[in-house]
């Protein structure tokens, strides 16, 4: 029975900042570890969250690998140095989601129009079933519409990150479709969301008593089956 709530986080945007690469004229996630850099005040949000007993998920749509923009084990690479300073804050990320499909991929395993990309709920209905998450009670915090319109969609709590624009009520689906919060950064948001939990009439379900955590959290990459590359790595269980 699903008794726990969580806290899934965007990546991109919201943990670490993204890149202008020059060569291709556009704004996207990092290609490379040096430019993988966390944002400020990261560290200090994922340690208020984790006081919380909540796990913090990271749900990201990845398609660097489809892309061939970097490969497997610099998405690895990434994951290390997240973890490495979250760790020096006496933080840590309990599991990571990414989806590794686009529709336009040049590597033809991953071209595809899936349900785990967002704005699809794939990636929180698995880490629900996996971690045994109440998506009611959960919120997910992203810097772009379609984390809005996946966390709503799964009936989460949302948290936008960033100046909210009255032209993107334009664009999101459905049209006026708003965030239940807006914050300025991580952690202004996780503050937002420790406000909430704890002022809150009824008491928040949060993670079972003898839910141990083993360092490191687990990773997985969608797709799953053996016919797509990369396929699921555990580093660890809660």
């Amino acid at each position: 029975m699903s008794t726990t709530r969580a806290v899934f986080l965007d990546r991109d945007g919201v943990i670490n900042r993204l890149v202008y690469h020059r060569d291709a004229g556009i704004v996207d996630s990092p290609f490379t570890l040096q430019q993988f850099e966390l944002l400020p005040r990261v560290p200090k949000a994922v340690r208020l969250l984790n006081s919380l007993g909540l796990p913090v998920v990271v749900v990201s749509n990845q398609p660097g690998i489809a892309k061939r923009h970097f490969d497997k084990s610099t998405l690895r690479r990434f994951d290390s140095k997240l973890k490495a300073a979250l760790a020096l804050a006496g933080a840590h990320i309990d599991a990571t989601y990414y989806c590794l499909h686009h529709p336009d991929a040049v590597v033809k395993s991953l071209r595809k129009r899936c349900s785990c990309r967002k704005p699809g709920i794939g990636m929180l209905t698995q880490a629900a079933r996996d971690l045994g998450i109440v998506l009611a009670d959960s919120y997910l915090v992203g810097d772009g519409l379609t984390d809005i319109e996946a966390g709503s969609r799964a009936g989460c709590r949302t948290v936008f990150v960033g100046r909210w624009k009255c032209e993107h009520c334009q664009f999101i689906e459905p049209h006026c479709l708003r965030p239940s919060l807006i914050a300025r950064d991580l952690f202004e948001a996780a503050k937002l969301i420790v406000s909430e939990v704890r002022t809150q009439s009824a008491p928040m379900r949060v993670a079972r008593k003898g839910r141990r955590r083993v360092a490191g959290g687990f990773t997985k990459y969608l797709p799953r089956d053996p016919g797509h590359v990369p396929i699921v790595e555990r580093t660890g269980l809660l």
